[in-house]
């Protein structure tokens, strides 16, 4: 029989594996858990405030701290070095974009030997992979995305196309318009890449002068929608944008009523806002109760065109598609 300082001798014991058990399964508090976003989106580029959107939602649901951090303008070095300071802050998890696998090779590794999961969002699927990196959310294939566009392109006539890049070296933009110059290829046409900036008076300008001298350019693929509305309104203005065939990558409210309205052939949508959510919940999972996904997670593409932008146009002004 035991008696009664053998039970309590007992029941202290079990107590004390509960409280271990409940110790390991929840290393963290939701509130301890701090996570910080390091992007190369631009400050003017609506795609990446969509990103942020979800970031700021996931932060609330999940009640972790959340850090958000990218240059004011184009700039890898920059860039770089905010990563560099997050790794040296010590958080529980790390989402980073690469855009220029070289520029940020070295401040993205030093994260990994700090043992820091990472989370690649949009552009980087490769190096996530060969960097053996935690974890990639993000669209498909960027080149297949702008191929799948030459070759919507080259089913409604086109022979010439224009792809639009604001950000020449950034390695996802560059896929895109290789995969616009491959796919347009396919029906005998050709592909002239028309470098640009974010600032709208400037891309329209220089869209404006490459189609005056290129009367023959019938099809025009932007690579984000803060540079396809310039563009658009401008063509508006001289009358010509019934001639073109124009698609964009990502979506606005401006991009989705030009769809709407026939003004514009399609925009592919890669569903951004899932790029800030889904990490926010994965990385304060993973803090808590060591859960994380096990393989690439993807948020699209998803070609959006006449039949679907009127649909979708609500979402988007409240900055979620």
């Amino acid at each position: 029989m035991f008696g009664l300082k053998s039970v309590i001798t007992a029941l202290s014991m079990a107590t004390s594996l509960l409280w271990a058990g409940d110790a390991l399964a929840q290393a963290k508090e939701a509130k301890d858990v701090r996570i910080v976003f390091v992007t190369h989106g631009q400050a003017n580029d609506v795609y990446w405030s969509v990103v942020k959107n979800g970031v700021q939602a996931a932060a609330k649901a999940m009640g972790a701290q959340v850090e958000y951090h990218a240059p004011e303008v184009w700039d890898v070095v920059q860039m770089a070095q905010m990563i560099d300071a997050a790794v040296a802050s010590k958080p529980d998890g790390i989402v980073v974009s690469i855009p220029d696998a070289a520029g940020l090779k070295q401040s993205v590794m030093s994260a990994k030997d700090a043992g820091i999961p990472i989370v690649v969002i949009d552009s980087g699927e490769d190096q996530a992979v060969e960097w053996k990196l935690d974890l990639y959310v993000g669209g498909g294939s960027e080149y297949e995305n702008g191929k799948r566009a030459g070759k919507l392109m080259g089913e409604n006539g086109v022979k010439l196309g224009v792809c639009i890049n604001h950000e020449v070296g950034n390695v996802s933009l560059d896929q895109r318009c290789q995969g616009y110059t491959d796919g347009l290829a396919e029906s005998g046409g050709k592909v002239e890449v028309l470098a640009t900036t974010m600032d709208p008076t400037e891309s329209a300008g220089r869209v404006e002068a490459y189609l005056s001298a290129h009367s023959d350019a019938t099809g025009l693929l932007t690579l984000g929608p803060t540079v396809a509305s310039p563009i658009l309104n401008r063509l508006r203005e001289l009358g010509t944008l019934s001639k073109m065939k124009f698609g964009t990558f990502d979506l606005s409210p401006d991009v989705l009523t030009a769809i709407d309205k026939g003004e514009m052939m399609f925009g592919i949508d890669n569903q951004q806002y899932m790029m800030g959510y889904l990490p926010v919940v994965f990385l304060t999972t993973k803090a808590m109760y060591g859960t994380f996904p096990t393989d690439t997670v993807r948020t699209g593409p998803s070609f959006i065109t006449k039949a679907d932008a009127k649909t979708v146009l609500e979402l988007s002004k409240q900055g979620i598609r």
